[in-house]
């Protein structure tokens, strides 16, 4: 009898974890079909140079581009980072890379240039809305922000930002963010594109 109430609570043991693990991948299934997940082995070494976690990468990309390569701005930021070129041409002098104007749209070029900007913009803020703000309003606006009162109270952090495009793109990369931790935790893969 003692055999049986162990094999029963096994078997139900067992059951609640295949339940779990099922769960598991239909979330992660039904959370890719929103939050697409390519060039991960590419994010995840590159993120790692530069000291990222690999689901801030994605959070930016989906914010910026929703991981289409190609991908142009009206203002002239291109790629899966929407990086503009006055900045791919200073990032890639300053990490010493080849550069062509050509190259913008290259996943492996745009990643890298986006995530050593990331990882410049996070050692000059060191706080994660404020880098999103940085990216995406650029650090002459955020400086003059992080100065006024009206905006910062300690001149680290943003209680109000200014401009609305910038507040919805904060708030979106940090929703991303833990959509991500949660894809990437569940075992989310990406496949090249």
């Amino acid at each position: 009898m003692f055999i049986t109430i162990n094999a029963r609570k096994a078997r139900i043991f067992l059951t609640i974890v295949s339940l779990g693990l099922l769960g598991a991948v239909l979330l992660v299934s039904a959370l890719s079909f929103r939050y697409p997940l390519k060039h991960l082995p590419l994010i995840r070494a590159v993120s790692s140079k530069y000291g990222i976690e690999p689901s801030v990468v994605c959070a930016v990309i989906h914010a910026e581009s929703r991981f289409a390569e190609k991908a142009l701005s009206p203002k002239g930021a291109a790629g899966l980072m929407q990086i503009t070129m006055p900045t791919a041409q200073w990032a890639a002098g300053k990490i010493g890379m080849e550069f062509n104007d050509s190259d913008i749209f290259d996943p492996e070029i745009n990643i890298t240039i986006g995530c050593w900007y990331l990882s410049w913009l996070m050692e000059r803020y060191e706080n994660a809305d404020v880098v999103s703000a940085a990216y995406n309003a650029g650090s002459g606006n955020v400086d003059k922000w992080l100065v006024n009162m009206e905006y910062s109270n300690d001149g680290e952090t943003l209680r109000k930002i200014p401009f609305k495009e910038t507040s919805d793109y904060v708030r979106r990369v940090r929703v991303n963010k833990k959509i991500y931790d949660i894809i990437l935790l569940l075992g989310g893969k990406g496949g090249k594109g």
